[in-house]
Order: structure tokens, then C-alpha cells, then sequence
């Protein structure tokens, strides 16, 4: 039993079409798939990645039209990070995000990469991350559509951030149940804090990591449009994610079992502080019930909703995704 990286993350928005095009346009993510919340199908849920969604590229978004903004704090998945393929490239990002109005900082170093954090429309927290001196789990390939020049294309999903009141509790999740390992640490950006402690798994790199943030001084996150609803890492295969079913039950870790998602399988818990975790396996993938040239053009409903679709079109607000 090993996990393998990164899977996706899944994040709160309040505007699907908004959503679309800050993702597709900006940033030039490909929309591999178009879809509903399984748990609440009156919503989107829209998943972007690289040109196949190859796992670890896989950026996602509930879409709840109500949502309130995002109340920052503890508890909480606090930033999300997108790999580019080199230095370079971020200078490349530094001016697009002045020429689109996206808010952004300057490129610093962070951990031994350089960075570039931005916000999306909805303060949503990200950064760019270089994988110029990456050695680890392999990153994916750029869409070939995009509007952003290959050489520059985001190719996956970087380093998630944790923050929680109390650190040793979640360490003792990573390392003992999850088999990460402590691969660095970095200083907090706030005076008196504890150092950001990076954690790996696997061929760790970019697309396994963790980074874990003690903060003592914060209110708990309550969450909103602008986000992390929960972070998902990679098992290999449905065997595998059943043995993983029986540890975590073994532990007697509060957990949701076996979960047919079609696209992958699954299994939630929560960590100690309370951050939603989902393990998931790298098939049967996003191809299964589209041809990979149109992948996200449609609505695409898994076989156990599909009798439903007449209904869930028409509590949908269209969305145009063809391109």
C-alpha cells in the first residue's frame, strides 16, 4: 500500500461561467470534464487538468451559487499551487497576470523553488510553482489548445498548504498512517510562528507534497466561494483503495467507506483538525464515457445518474463549454 501523489484538489466557487473562463482562458487549463456534484447534482462540479486530466493534474470546483465569501483561518487546506515547467516561465505568468488584471505578488523562492502566488476572481489562494529543479513525480502535458504557449503551460498540481492549530496531530497522520516522510521546512511569513514543515510521499517532487503550517493566533476557516473543500491523493487501483478502506477502518478512523465516483473510487476521512482528505484511484479516468477530443464539452453524468438527466438539465444554468 503506497500512495503515489497528488490526485486533485477540490475547491468552492459561487459562478461556474466565470469560473470556466478564468480557468480555460487565463490560465489555459483544459475543462476535461462537465459535470454535477454527485452529492447535491442541482450543482456543477467542473474539473480542469492537463490535455487527458492525468492524475495530479487535476484541479476541481464545486459550484454553489450562494456561497458566501471564504472566512480565512485554521482547519483549513490555506493555498494551492500549479506547476509550470521552469523559471522562466513565471516571468512569462508575472506578465500575463498584469495583462488579465489578476492580482498577484512578485516571484520569490520558497522551499528551494520559485514561486508566484496569485488570487483567482474569488480570492481564491494559489501560486505558480517552477518545477526547474524538480526531481520528483512526474508532471503532465500542457493542453494543446490552449491559449497559453506550451513552454509555459501549467502541467499539474504543486504543493498543497495545511493550516491547523495543532501540527503534531496531523503529522501523526501523514507519517504513521499515510506514509509521508519530513523532506524540508521553510520559515513562516508571520514573526513567532513555527517553520513550514514540507512533506512527501512516493517519488515526492512538486506533485507529492504537503506543507504543513502550525498558526496559534487564527479563528477557524469558515468555508466558502474562494475555498479548499478537500485534497485527494493517488492509489494506484481499486484493489489497493479497498485494502487502504480496511486500514483506515482498522484505525477506527471516522471514514465514508467505498465510493463509486465512476471517473475513480474513493474513500473520505478527516484528519485530526478536521481537513477532509479523499484517497483515489488513477482509473478508469475521464475518457471513460467521452472521446478525449471533447472531453468537457457536454454534460457528462456517470451510468447511476444518467436516468436522472432530464431533471438535473433543467435546474443547470447552460453553460458553454464548446470551444
Amino acid at each position: 500500500m503506497k500512495l503515489l501523489g497528488l490526485h486533485h484538489v477540490s475547491a468552492l466557487t459561487a459562478a461556474a461561467d466565470k469560473n470556466f473562463a478564468f480557468y480555460t482562458e487565463v490560465l489555459g487549463m483544459r475543462l476535461i470534464k462537465k459535470t454535477v456534484n454527485q452529492d447535491d447534482i442541482r450543482v456543477y462540479h467542473l474539473f480542469y487538468g492537463d490535455e487527458v486530466g492525468t492524475p495530479g493534474t487535476e484541479l476541481t470546483f464545486f459550484e454553489i451559487p450562494n456561497a458566501g465569501q471564504n472566512r480565512r483561518g485554521n482547519n483549513s487546506i490555506s493555498s494551492l499551487s500549479l506547476r509550470v515547467p521552469n523559471d522562466k516561465a513565471l516571468t512569462y505568468w508575472k506578465n500575463r497576470f498584469t495583462e488579465f488584471n489578476v492580482q498577484h505578488e512578485d516571484i520569490t523562492e520558497q522551499g528551494g523553488h520559485q514561486i508566484l502566488p496569485f488570487e483567482d476572481f474569488e480570492g481564491q489562494r494559489f501560486y505558480l510553482i517552477s518545477d526547474e529543479h524538480d526531481q520528483g513525480v512526474r508532471a503532465g502535458n500542457p493542453w494543446s489548445k490552449s491559449p497559453v504557449p506550451a513552454e509555459y503551460g501549467i502541467i499539474g498540481l504543486g504543493p498543497v498548504k495545511l493550516t491547523v492549530p495543532a501540527a503534531e496531530a496531523t503529522d501523526l497522520i501523514l507519517e504513521k498512517v499515510m506514509g509521508f516522510r519530513k523532506a524540508g521546512s521553510y520559515p513562516s511569513p508571520v514573526a513567532g510562528q513555527p517553520d513550514i514543515v514540507i512533506y512527501e510521499v512516493a517519488e515526492g517532487g512538486n506533485g507529492a507534497q504537503v506543507h504543513l503550517e502550525e498558526r496559534t493566533d487564527l479563528p477557524e476557516e469558515r468555508l466558502g466561494r474562494g475555498g479548499v473543500h478537500h485534497v485527494a491523493f493517488r492509489v494506484s487501483d481499486e484493489e489497493e483503495l479497498r485494502q487502504w478502506v480496511d486500514r483506515i477502518r482498522d484505525l477506527q478512523i471516522g471514514n465514508s467507506g467505498f465510493v463509486d465516483r465512476f471517473y475513480f473510487r474513493s474513500l473520505y476521512f478527516r484528519e485530526p483538525n478536521g481537513i477532509l482528505f479523499e484517497l483515489a484511484t488513477d482509473g478508469p479516468g475521464f475518457a471513460a464515457d467521452e472521446e478525449p477530443e471533447h472531453l468537457g464539452e457536454s454534460l457528462a453524468l456517470p451510468p447511476f445518474l444518467e436516468e436522472r438527466r432530464e431533471y438535473i438539465e433543467a435546474n443547470l444554468k447552460p453553460l458553454n463549454t464548446k470551444k
